[in-house]
């Protein structure tokens, strides 16, 4: 071995041992574009790599979750909740026996493609859009075209795979309209998300004073646990237990990633108080209503102004709007705030 040369085939001979569902580097279906592989990393491991130096992931640490400008330091951002889902999705995956690079991958990037404002954000600029917005896709489309001038990233399909597939909308959790992800590290991600919102969410939310501990539905908190980790813990040890047999190692039957039935109820539950409690008035708050006039304003303002669009988004390939539309999703909080302010003069 030479320079690191046949450091990455015996990462790949490795793989070999993980579960038979697990995805393997070697039999990945391959990037866009063709590419020399790493004498180091398997393609996975490289795919994770590119994600996190690329420029949007590092704008996530601007980017609004749920409170927008909250005052405090402890709110969860884009990029806090990116961490805590692929650390979640990490463990989950490892103890499946499943591949935890993949996993780790898709979870660094599921949420590239989210506005600024949040919920808010996404909510307008599906409405201002002839085409609609949706962040899953949009988060695609930075890693497929817009990154790396217009290169983008060429990550592999199963990453991409992942990334797409990972959003939920309001449906119940692994209910009807649930849609598959082509990995079972790419499921493992989905349901890590949820993991991971529900639990920073709740906390968020009884730091802005929307409601309190004993506001929680009683029915999921005697099930789930009265505190963060421990609604962690039962969690990720409940779909551990349900999805055992994707390790090779136990059950029968078809592999998935799921929740046993106690606990799923007790999480739609609890989801669903989110949405009622927290997510639904959050976009009525004074500071949603200014978020939707920056919005508004940005998106009319550099539609009658493409000239004033960047210059990596000005030479796309596509209609004024899709080229607005990608400018203003890329858009950290505070720059979204400061250029409307700054427009309105």
């Amino acid at each position: 071995m030479v320079d690191g040369f046949g450091i990455r085939e015996q990462t790949e001979r490795k793989e070999e041992a993980l579960s038979s569902y697990a995805a393997k580097s070697r039999d990945s279906r391959g990037r866009m574009r063709w590419e020399k592989p790493c004498p180091i990393r398997t393609c996975f491991q490289r795919d994770r790599d590119r994600i996190i130096h690329c420029k949007a992931f590092r704008r996530l640490k601007h980017k609004t979750q749920v409170f927008i400008v909250p005052l405090g330091d402890h709110y969860v951002t884009r990029l806090t909740h990116t961490l805590e889902v692929s650390q979640i999705a990490r463990t989950i995956s490892r103890a499946l026996n499943l591949n935890e690079d993949l996993t780790e991958a898709i979870a660094l990037g599921h949420d590239l493609g989210h506005t600024p404002f949040g919920h808010i954000g996404e909510e307008i600029l599906n409405e201002l859009c002839p085409e609609g917005f949706k962040h899953n896709e949009q988060s695609l489309r930075v890693i497929d075209f817009l990154e790396n001038d217009g290169y983008g990233l060429n990550l592999c399909w199963e990453v991409r795979d992942g990334i797409l597939n990972h959003s939920k909308g309001q449906i119940d959790i692994l209910g009807e309209g649930w849609i598959d992800v082509g990995t079972m590290e790419g499921q493992v991600c989905k349901i890590a998300d949820v993991i991971a919102y529900i639990n920073h969410d709740i906390d968020d939310a009884i730091r802005a004073g929307l409601v309190t501990e004993n506001d929680l539905p009683n029915s999921a908190i005697a099930i789930l646990g009265t505190r963060r980790s421990q609604r962690i813990n039962t969690l990720v040890c409940d779909i551990v237990s349900y999805s055992w047999v994707v390790s090779g190692k136990g059950g029968v039957g078809e592999p998935g990633i799921g929740m046993n039935l106690s606990v799923l109820q007790a999480t739609n539950e609890l989801r669903q108080f989110l949405f009622d409690k927290v997510y639904r008035p959050s976009l009525e708050s004074e500071g949603a209503k200014k978020a939707k006039k920056a919005m508004q304003l940005l998106y009319s303002y550099f539609l009658r102004h493409e000239d004033k669009l960047p210059r990596e988004f000005a030479l796309l390939n596509d209609g004024k709007e899709r080229k607005v539309a990608d400018y203003i999703a890329g858009m950290t909080d505070q720059y979204a705030s400061h250029l409307a302010e700054e427009i309105s003069r």
